[in-house]
Parts: C-alpha cells; sequence; structure tokens
C-alpha cells in the first residue's frame, strides 16, 4: 500500500531500497515505473535536513528531466553556474567553461537537494506497489542458504520485517547495511583532505561560477547555494581539525577571511561558533564487493568521491539508471545471485575508477600543498586548458564515462531513459 507503513510485523516486496538520498530514491522510482514493488527505507523522518552535495552536473540533470522532476524541483528555487574556476594569489589559474556542450545541459545546477529528493519522493508515492518505511533503520539482513532474503528495519513506529528479491543498500558512505552484510568500505585516504563547511549570506554578490581560491597554504571552496547565500568549504589536511577546533573559531574565521577576503564581513556576522560549521571527512572509498546473493550496493555505499568536481549525486543518479534494467531482469529471471548482478557491476566498477583517477589528479593538481606545487601549479593548469583532450575530459566530468551497460545510458543521450520514461 502507498504511503508510510504502519508497525507490522511483515511485508514483502520486489525490492528493498535502503535509503532515501538521489541513488535510493531515482532507483525506487524507475523500478516502480517498470512495475515492481518497492519498499524503501529512510533514517530520518523528514527531507528537512541539511544537506551538502548541492550541485547537479549535465549528467545528473538530464537524468532527473528524463524522470520529470527536474522542472518542478528548479522551480522552488536553484542557482546555474557555467563555469569552474582555479584562482591562486589572485589570477586565475583555470577555466572549464560548461557553455561549451550542448544546451540544455549547458552548465552546472545549485539547487538544494531537498528540492529534488522531494520531488521524487512525491513521484514514487503514486504508486501503488511503494512502501515508505521512514524513520526506520536497517538492523538485521536476514539470510537463508547463504543468501540474503530479507532486511528488519526498526524505529518510531515499531519493527518491519521485508521480504525481497533483492536488497539494495542505498544508504551512504558510512552504510550500516554493508556493515551488517560483513563488507568493507574499502576506504583510501588518498585525498589527504577535510572539508570544513559553511554558508554565508551572498549579499547580492552570487556569482556564476564554482570556484576554488589559494590564498597562500590555504585553499577554499565557494559555489553559490541560491540566489541569496554563497557556500564555503575551507580544504584543510586530513585531521587537521583536530589541532584547530581547540584554538577557537575566532582562529579559524581568521584564517578563511585571510584567504578569502571579499567574504570577511558575511563570515564574521555569520560564523559565531564551532556550532555554525560542518566537518565532512573526505576519502575515497571501494568497497571490495558490490553484491552478495540477494544483495547489491549502489551510490556512496559502493564508491565514495572527494567533492571536487561535484562527482557525488551525478554518479548516485548514474548508479540508479544503470542497476535498474539488471534489476529488473533479475526478478524477471528470478535470479539475485553475484553472476546475474555482476551485469551490472563489472562495467560500473571501471566507470567509478576512471572518475576516481580523474578526481584524484584534479585534486593534485589544485590542492597540492608546497613551494614546488605552487610554482608547477600555474603551467599545468595551463597545458591542460589548451590540449585537445579538454573537451572530452569536460565531457566526461560533465555526463561520466560509460561502458558496457552504462554507455547505453551516458554517452549516448540517454535516449533509452527518455523512451523508457515517455
Amino acid at each position: 500500500m502507498s504511503g508510510t507503513a504502519a508497525a507490522t510485523a511483515e511485508t514483502e516486496a520486489d525490492f528493498c531500497v535502503v535509503g532515501g538520498g538521489p541513488a535510493g530514491l531515482t532507483l525506487a522510482l524507475l523500478l516502480l515505473r517498470s512495475g515492481a514493488r518497492v519498499a524503501l527505507v529512510e533514517r530520518t523522518a523528514t527531507l528537512r535536513r541539511e544537506y551538502r552535495g548541492e550541485i547537479l552536473q549535465p549528467g545528473g540533470m538530464r537524468v532527473l528531466d528524463a524522470l520529470g522532476v527536474l522542472t518542478p524541483a528548479r522551480a522552488q528555487g536553484c542557482h546555474e553556474l557555467d563555469r569552474f574556476q582555479l584562482v591562486a594569489d589572485d589570477r586565475v589559474l583555470f577555466v572549464s567553461d560548461y557553455r561549451q556542450l550542448p544546451p540544455p545541459y549547458d552548465h552546472l545546477l545549485s539547487i538544494p537537494q531537498q528540492q529534488v529528493l522531494g520531488q521524487l519522493l512525491g513521484r514514487c508515492r503514486r504508486y501503488p506497489g511503494f512502501t515508505f518505511v521512514e524513520g526506520s533503520r536497517v538492523t538485521r539482513l536476514y539470510r537463508h542458504a547463504d543468501r540474503v532474503t530479507g532486511a528488519l528495519a526498526e524505529g518510531r513506529g515499531g519493527a518491519l520485517r521485508i521480504a525481497a528479491h533483492c536488497i539494495v543498500a542505498a544508504d551512504g558512505r558510512y552504510s550500516r547495511t554493508r556493515s551488517l552484510a560483513g563488507i568493507a568500505s574499502g576506504r583510501d585516504d588518498v585525498f589527504d583532505q577535510d572539508v570544513l563547511w559553511f554558508k554565508v549570506p551572498a549579499n547580492g554578490r552570487a556569482h556564476r561560477d564554482v570556484r576554488i581560491v589559494r590564498g597562500g597554504s590555504d585553499a577554499v571552496l565557494l559555489y553559490p547555494s541560491g540566489p541569496d547565500s554563497v557556500q564555503i568549504g575551507w580544504l584543510l589536511p586530513h585531521r587537521e581539525y583536530r589541532t584547530l577546533a581547540p584554538r577557537g573559531v575566532e582562529h579559524i574565521k581568521d584564517r578563511v577571511c585571510a584567504a578569502v577576503p571579499q567574504y570577511a564581513r558575511e563570515i564574521r556576522h555569520t560564523v559565531r561558533s564551532m556550532a555554525d560549521l560542518t566537518l565532512l571527512d573526505v576519502f575515497a572509498g571501494f568497497s571490495p564487493e558490490w553484491a552478495q546473493e540477494g544483495l547489491l550496493l549502489i551510490g556512496d555505499s559502493a564508491h565514495t568521491h572527494s567533492p571536487i568536481g561535484a562527482q557525488g549525486i551525478n554518479l548516485a543518479l548514474q548508479d540508479a539508471v544503470a542497476a535498474h534494467p539488471v534489476l529488473m531482469a533479475s526478478l524477471h529471471e528470478k535470479d539475485a545471485g553475484v553472476a546475474f548482478l555482476e551485469r551490472y557491476c563489472g562495467p560500473r566498477r571501471r566507470d567509478i575508477r576512471r572518475m576516481m583517477r580523474l578526481q584524484v589528479a584534479q585534486s593534485r593538481m589544485m590542492l597540492s600543498p608546497g613551494r614546488f606545487s605552487r610554482a608547477l601549479r600555474p603551467k599545468m593548469a595551463s597545458l591542460v586548458s589548451h590540449t585537445p583532450a579538454y573537451r572530452r575530459i569536460l565531457r566526461q566530468i560533465a555526463f561520466g564515462s560509460g561502458t558496457g551497460i552504462s554507455s547505453e545510458y551516458f554517452m549516448d543521450g540517454y535516449e533509452r531513459l527518455e523512451q523508457e520514461c515517455a
């Protein structure tokens, strides 16, 4: 039955999707449109919470557009971004111009994730085969003959046992479902950075760029998160926050203001205490297993990324689109074994590894500290921006790299998805 599940003892679905983020909700909607029954378990009871991933790449926009949710989500407020810039000591070293891409997806989009998720959830609720188990956590996986056959969701509404053909873990970088399955996160501190996030008022200066600004030894990520605010992320060496926090919020404000003096007034007025700051532990994650018998991992549950390049939501949406036809074929064939699910995992692993290599290269070029890196960075940026490969790299960042299953959706204009959703 559509709507919020009551505290009943048991229910049955074709798929139990754990996690109501971009990957989970997009996959749930695609499965529902194909006639499957879907139970979606989401640990929070409301979408009104703080999100940091608010930039959509063109590839993500096109997926949401094909599903009919982009236009109504945009109508609630958004901000188009034309370019990505690397600025060091007041000098623009590198510009990635999204207006070189073919319209209508020739820009980045800063849009509150709450609006996107709300539209996806609203679409899911239209289907009688949808059960929304909100405010609940998956606390157990049920197995029979070494195959995952269901999950136990527990929350304020009680305990609910969900039997399903396949469980899909889409519950994020710290996935409880992955942990219950005994799968390692595959954490790798290759980026060696953390990000300290906060927002300040734009005060009429909302530009149309995503910028990494380097001032001395510090680097700051800036982008408009709407017409009236700017998201600021201070990029820190991994674990350095432990030594900074005891020095207090005024010391932190002094450092950030020195790097981006144009926002010094807003920073000093808005950031009053450490509670106004959010620390993101940045790491790459690539789980050694993406599938077990009756279980599939997608999105951040399977692979975690740096905020550099704004790939988190993009890759999550693409995961959902690529997994959807494999899962429906799995349901039709009554086979949720690892070998069958590898039809998704194999090609997608190659795509994700390619994107991770690109992100690492971006991070090293833009953020590596030290005198040598500061001297070499302008030459590297100039070389990259003037090579014939630049447009190919831009398209890869914007739309993703596709092989096998995913290339049908991501590199050929999404015709299959658009036809399916027509």
